[in-house]
């Protein structure tokens, strides 16, 4: 049967800030401050590595997914936001996505780059702005944006104020999906969604960590690291669950063990 739950984190004025719903073991969580453009505000990123270490710690929770309310995504953060929130999220050993239902900009999109998977809407805004106002990026900005679109556009979004919107987010790579409409995000959230609850967990985990640190590694030691996590698979039950399944002609039954 399917689990649904709801909860949300409340400011001291009793108004809901941080928005969680959980179903099947996807967890989804939303900025809800739209008056303020979805900007994290230090009582909502508490929630949010709140958030992340129990993804992290309950195995029944397979994903986490990150959304803003309304047509925004988050216009930033606010100066007093814990500097390890970006980390919490980007330590997160299961999938993670971001829902980019509309504008990214500064610690917004930083928030959205540590995630594994971006789905983007065409019409969304992204653009980094700190240098403008005598600043530099202090959530992981120049050190991730680089790595998912190259030197060259990091640079043209940085240093010469470059704001894209979904499309080119599309085609230099800082967004995985790209939807045309409101409609066509949350069919394409659904797909995601789906692809990720019927993968087995352990893989997955395996395979995103085999990924994430095998980038910064030589060929020689990421294909060694793969060997070492491809054979600590072999010992898992879903492992024996795969072969059984596929020998059966009948979808697995993965349990995460």
């Amino acid at each position: 049967m399917a689990r649904a739950h709801k909860t949300a984190a409340r400011s001291a004025l009793g108004e809901a800030r941080v928005a969680v719903t959980e179903r099947d073991g996807w967890v989804e969580a939303t900025l809800d401050r739209p008056a303020q453009g979805n900007r994290v505000s230090a009582a909502m990123g508490y929630e949010l590595m709140a958030l992340c270490e129990r993804v992290e710690d309950d195995d029944s929770v397979r994903a986490l997914a990150i959304r803003g309310a309304g047509n925004l995504f988050c216009e930033g953060f606010e100066p007093d936001v814990d500097p390890n929130l970006v980390e919490s999220l980007a330590a997160v050993t299961k999938p993670t996505v971001a829902i980019l239902n509309g504008d990214a900009r500064d610690e917004g999109l930083e928030l959205a780059m540590a995630a594994d998977i971006r789905i983007a809407i065409r019409g969304a805004r992204f653009a980094l702005t700190q240098p403008e106002r005598g600043l530099i990026p202090r959530f992981g900005a120049t050190q991730r944006l680089p790595r998912l679109c190259g030197i060259g556009n990091a640079l043209r979004m940085l240093l010469a104020g470059a704001e894209i919107d979904g499309t080119e987010a599309m085609r230099i790579g800082l967004a995985t999906y790209l939807a045309a409409n409101p409609r066509e995000l949350a069919r394409l959230r659904g797909e995601v969604a789906h692809a990720i609850l019927t993968r087995a967990p352990i893989a997955a985990r395996l395979v995103k960590e085999a990924v994430r640190k095998g980038y910064d590694m030589t060929l020689d030691q990421g294909i060694r690291l793969e060997e070492d996590l491809y054979a600590l698979l072999q010992t898992t039950a879903d492992r024996a669950e795969g072969v059984r399944a596929f020998l059966e002609k009948r979808k697995p039954l993965f349990r995460g063990a």
